[in-house]
């Protein structure tokens, strides 16, 4: 489960390239419209920080696993959004500025919450407490170089070249499902030994976190009335974690290679709700108008 070529090189090249086409598809005006209405942000991170680990907490318990194998569940629950969760946003059509700003927000926060949650799993499930310490500065690091300099390189390019950061965008946009497709194909080869003894052990639950949380990340943000496209960012943004920051903390940190099976198989199954997420907000861009924020009315 020890980071792969793949996953350490491949998948951040790949991914900063396509925020850099996110980039190019954004204004400044739209952090500003995300900054004037706080609603949908408040409701992203409470649904990924409060309501992700207490469904994760619930599966752990309800559903027969080892206690190593739940307690790898709850890590990838407690982990924050992963970067393919904006690059999944911005092909559903969903908020990419809200996808973005939730993302660096909840991985910064989880830097200080995956600690003590994560012991308070380990002694309730094993029985045993844990030095867990995220390395704060490489995890700073690893979100600026693949999230937010891509961006502001490609904002930046539109502001001074609109042109052709309307010829790139589209190029980027067909290169990005063109990406999707490999990452997916490439996890999947990279795993196809050992998958299905991984989906054996922890697929019921992997399946029950992701759809359970991508719903009701959908079903709440529908609740509070934000509009579809913010709906469907929280909903992936919410159900995309940070695969490989949890296979670093069970593997790595913790030094357990069977903690790892969930997020591993966590990784692969979240594309597959990933692409369903890109079907139905397509659709939903296709044939409903994008009305203003109700944020404002409340």
């Amino acid at each position: 489960m020890e980071a792969s070529f793949l996953t350490a090189v491949v998948l951040p090249i790949a991914l900063a390239i396509i925020m850099l086409g996110m980039g190019l598809s954004l204004t400044p005006e739209d952090f500003q419209r995300v900054k004037n209405y706080p609603k949908a942000v408040t409701i992203g991170l409470i649904s990924q920080l409060v309501l992700l680990p207490i469904i994760g907490f619930a599966i752990a318990k309800l559903v027969p696993m080892q206690p190593t194998i739940a307690m790898g569940l709850i890590i990838i629950a407690l982990c924050p959004g992963g970067v393919s969760s904006n690059m999944i946003t911005f092909l559903a059509k969903g908020d990419v500025a809200l996808s973005v700003t939730l993302t660096a927000f909840s991985s910064l926060i989880t830097v200080l919450t995956i600690p003590v949650l994560a012991n308070l799993a380990y002694q309730n499930l094993l029985g045993q407490t844990a030095a867990i310490a995220l390395p704060i500065g490489a995890t700073i690091v690893q979100i600026f170089l693949m999230t937010l300099l891509p961006i502001c390189l490609g904002m930046g390019v539109r502001q001074l070249f609109p042109e052709v950061a309307h010829r790139l965008e589209k190029v980027t946009s067909r290169l990005a499902v063109a990406f999707l497709a490999l990452i997916i194909l490439l996890l999947i080869v990279r795993e196809w030994n050992r998958l299905p003894g991984f989906i054996l052990q922890v697929g019921i639950a992997v399946v029950l976190l992701n759809s359970i949380s991508m719903l009701a990340g959908f079903y709440i943000s529908k609740l509070f009335n934000l509009n579809p496209p913010q709906q469907i960012c929280i909903a992936i943004e919410v159900g995309i974690q940070n695969g490989t920051l949890a296979i670093a903390i069970t593997a790595g940190i913790l030094n357990n290679p069977d903690m790892a099976v969930p997020a591993a198989v966590y990784s692969l199954f979240m594309y597959v709700t990933g692409l369903i997420a890109i079907n139905y907000g397509r659709k939903l861009a296709a044939t409903t108008p994008i009305p203003q924020p109700l944020e404002s009315k409340v």
